[in-house]
């Protein structure tokens, strides 16, 4: 199993990102984290998080899916993918520093 299809549990956030239970639930609300309950309890997945910290470009471009009409788990569907443009998925391009690259092909689906 890659990190792009590994998902954290709750209590592995907590343990991950040392924060409590409603931090993690707030990091959700706010946009820093995606979350999907799509399979019971929420969930987030492994890649939105580098070095025991949501990954920091994660909230613009999130919104900017979210702007576009997308539903979170359709914005968590697109950054898990493989994009044609970036050479990988959207998580892995904002990894290596690509915010920008990732921002435009996001753009491109509305």
């Amino acid at each position: 199993m890659t990190q792009d299809s590994t998902w954290l549990s709750v209590p592995e956030l907590v343990t991950i990102l040392g924060q409590p239970v409603g931090r993690i639930h707030r990091l959700v609300e706010e946009h820093r984290l995606p979350g999907s309950r799509r399979n019971g309890p929420l969930q987030v997945p492994a890649a939105a998080i580098r070095d025991g910290e949501p990954l920091p470009d994660l909230k613009g471009t999130l919104l900017v899916l979210l702007d576009l009409g997308l539903t979170e788990d359709e914005a968590i569907d697109w950054m898990l993918a493989e994009d044609d443009a970036l050479g990988m998925t959207p998580f892995a391009a904002m990894r290596v520093g690509q915010k920008a690259a990732v921002r435009r092909a996001a753009q491109l689906l509305g």
